[in-house]
């Protein structure tokens, strides 16, 4: 094992970088799609996002995960609300401004985790 080595770049399957990147793959242009994706061009994408990927973050649709954190609640109870699918920006603020019965109580939900799991790190501090 030498050092003279030259350094290879990393690189990640598209899907990856697309969760990293916090985008639909499939909502992605095709050339992002298909090929690897090395390090030094996601951290470039994330630097310097192109119109397409601001146009995506910004409008969507949005994988699960994003959906979740916009409506402040969890993944589970994204389907327990019977939301199995992608949503764009107007959809997750018109669920917003709606405010249905199923969306607080998520969001109480989620909460009380969050307060949950605050407490058990100060606890795990002070021991």
């Amino acid at each position: 094992m030498g050092t003279s080595k030259a350094k290879t770049s990393q690189t990640m399957k598209s899907a990856t970088a697309a969760k990293k990147l916090e985008i639909l793959l499939s909502a992605a242009p095709a050339e992002f799609q298909e090929g690897p994706v090395s390090r030094e061009e996601l951290n470039a994408l994330q630097a310097d996002p192109p119109s397409w990927l601001a146009t995506l973050r910004r409008e969507g649709p949005h994988p699960r995960q994003v959906v979740a954190a916009r409506l402040r609640i969890s993944i589970s109870g994204l389907a327990r609300a019977g939301i199995t699918g992608t949503l764009t920006t107007a959809e997750i603020e018109n669920l917003k401004a709606e405010r249905p019965d199923w969306l607080e109580r998520e969001q109480a939900v989620q909460a009380e985790v969050r307060k949950e799991e605050l407490r058990l790190k100060r606890q795990r501090a002070k021991a």
